[in-house]
């Protein structure tokens, strides 16, 4: 029976992971990983994705980003909670942006579409939400 192989994107991961765990307690920026793991930009990318989706939960190893540091795997609580905070942040000015730009002129044209006032009511609570999670 032939050996399956393993995806890709979990074998990149593994060689992003390794590369951060020997460099804790610092972090790695993009280029630093690349040479690290002698991967390609890409696929250093596609490896830190799947740390973000599968790896990191299952080692129980937050992974965060900060322009200082690049890449790390932190054990202080209060590191994530500012990385999640500045990514709830970037979240609420997004979805500022598609309120204010799309939804609210689509409304002004079109005040009857069912659509875009049920957008509007429902986004308006998840923006609530997240400029809460932001403080």
């Amino acid at each position: 029976m032939p050996r399956r192989a393993r995806p890709l994107s979990e074998y990149y991961g593994d060689l992003v992971r390794a590369a951060l765990i020997e460099a804790r307690p610092s972090g790695l920026q993009t280029r630093q990983l690349v040479a690290a793991t002698r991967l390609k930009p890409s696929q250093v990318a596609r490896g830190v994705r799947h740390l973000r989706d599968v790896s990191a939960a299952e080692h129980l190893t937050p992974i965060i980003w900060g322009r200082r540091h690049g890449y790390v795997f932190s054990d202080d609580p209060a590191d994530w909670i500012e990385y999640e905070k500045r990514q709830f942040h970037q979240l609420l000015g997004r979805l500022t942006r598609l309120i204010t730009g799309t939804l609210d002129p689509h409304l002004a044209r079109c005040p009857d579409d069912e659509w875009a006032q049920l957008a509007v009511a429902q986004l308006t609570g998840v923006r609530a939400t997240l400029a809460q999670l932001t403080r």
